[in-house]
């Protein structure tokens, strides 16, 4: 019997050490591809916008942005304030108070001289009843509706209803917009008229300088935590996304910023109730692209940039991270039947596995590998020395990678001005192996199997500045 059991976990740590090794070789090449990728992006990115002003401006579709807001009296006026800033020729803003018990309401209509009015909307999509909806006399573009608490896929579907644009934009209360973000993302819907979603870069706003509505100084943050997160952000956006992005397969457009065709999210039925629903609707887009034989794209560009808070607790963090990976189960369960198809080409073949495998499974597999491990030292099955280079071998890799990411992005797009920024976030970022991680992965395997919940668990919010 211990012979069996023996046999069983050599094979179990065999094929955690291959997984492992396919993985990380993996996220190298898709790191060295994106930096080809980005570099070439970047030569062309001055054709692109010779060619739009060539066009002008007048042939940019107009964008409503929708900014789903639940207690969020700490962060939403700057947030606004930011699109409000945005060097757009025509767009809105629609802020949906979803049931906030805070003051958040009351603040929004002082701040923005907002008063009650009546707007005019055709009932599409479910969502919670709207209880009244408020014009600003100072920005006539702005609109506030405030509706009986249903969730952020409940707030989104209110908003869709109340845009009168045919571009949508989803941005986080807690976020800001760099000014030319939504002219350098919606401009894509120009070049390319498949275009059917398109995402933008998020970055780590912890430890910018913020005065008003404006970033005047990007800097790294203070905490090794926010620290870790920057360069997670980092290597997710400018590698993973950039790759999926180009090889057809990418399964989720940011909630922080994303921009969509409002008429295919009506087709769809807008946002279905979920944790997930940023990866939700991008699968749900795929299929039905797919399945009524339209030629589509779903797309993501690194250059606009929209910038956002991160826990700066453990415990908001593995709050946050439970909430994706449930979010992320529950997505993939859902369009299920797309997985390994052939009809739906790259997504069913290539994207579907990458995030079953790796996103979804891989918590699993390093924790049991880790535990499996573990077991091995105490038996003396393995010999400590070879544990100790094996351990050590694959925290360097994991911290090369992290950091590669960082030096890699700041070289070709230039975020930190300061030389020390970027040195700060790829050292402190890559500890993210020593610790975090583990604490991290084991959170996520808690949430893979409670991925029916529907809580959204509360991360604290601080001011911007």
């Amino acid at each position: 019997m211990i012979h069996a059991i023996g046999a069983v976990l050599l094979g179990w740590q065999l094929l955690v050490l291959g997984y492992y090794i396919v993985v990380n070789v993996g996220y190298l090449f898709i790191t060295l591809f994106a930096f080809r990728d980005v570099s070439q992006g970047m030569a062309a990115t001055a054709d692109e916008e010779q060619f739009r002003r060539r066009l002008g401006d007048a042939n940019l579709r107009p964008v409503s942005v929708l900014v789903p807001a639940h207690n969020e009296i700490a962060t939403i006026v700057p947030t606004v304030e930011s699109i409000l800033a945005s060097k757009y020729p025509e767009f809105e803003v629609v802020v949906v108070d979803d049931g906030s018990t805070d003051d958040m309401l009351a603040h929004l209509i002082a701040h923005f001289a907002a008063e009650p009015a009546e707007v005019p909307v055709q009932r599409r999509l479910q969502h919670a009843d709207v209880k009244a909806t408020y014009l600003s006399r100072r920005h006539p573009q702005l609109l506030i509706v405030s509706k009986q608490g249903g969730g952020k896929s409940d707030a989104l579907n209110a908003g869709i209803e109340y845009a009168q644009y045919p571009l949508v934009c989803a941005i986080d209360a807690d976020s800001m917009l760099e000014a030319d973000a939504l002219l350098r993302l919606s401009q894509q819907f120009l070049m390319d008229r498949r275009l059917v979603a398109v995402g933008g870069a998020v970055r780590v706003l912890n430890g910018c300088r913020v005065e008003g509505s404006r970033i005047t100084e990007v800097r790294a943050p203070r905490g090794l935590l926010e620290c870790i997160q920057a360069a997670e952000y980092t290597r997710g956006f400018l590698a993973g996304r950039v790759a999926l992005s180009r090889f057809r397969s990418l399964l989720i457009v940011s909630g922080a910023f994303g921009i969509f065709r409002k008429d295919l999210l009506v087709e769809i039925g807008g946002y279905r109730h979920t944790v997930g629903e940023d990866m939700d609707i991008v699968v749900r887009l795929h299929r039905y692209c797919m399945d009524s034989g339209i030629d589509y794209r779903v797309s993501f560009v690194p250059e606009p940039v929209c910038w956002t808070q991160v826990p700066r607790d453990l415990r908001s963090l593995l709050r946050q991270r439970n909430r994706w990976q449930r979010g992320l189960a529950d997505s993939l369960w859902s369009s299920r039947g797309m997985f390994l198809k052939k009809r739906y080409g790259s997504v069913g073949l290539f994207g579907f596995p990458y995030f079953a495998f790796v996103e979804l499974l891989g918590p699993a597999i390093e924790f049991l590998g880790y535990v499996g491990f573990v077991i091995f030292l105490f038996l003396g099955w393995v010999d400590r020395d070879f544990a100790l280079l094996f351990f050590t071998l694959s925290v360097l890799c994991g911290m090369w990678l992290n950091a590669s990411a960082v030096l890699i992005d700041n070289l070709l797009l230039h975020r930190y001005r300061r030389l020390r920024d970027t040195l700060r976030i790829a050292l402190l970022g890559s500890l993210e192996f020593i610790g975090i991680r583990q604490l991290v992965s084991a959170e996520r395997l808690i949430a893979t199997f409670q991925f029916t919940r529907r809580h959204w668990g509360r991360v604290k919010r601080h001011d911007h500045g």
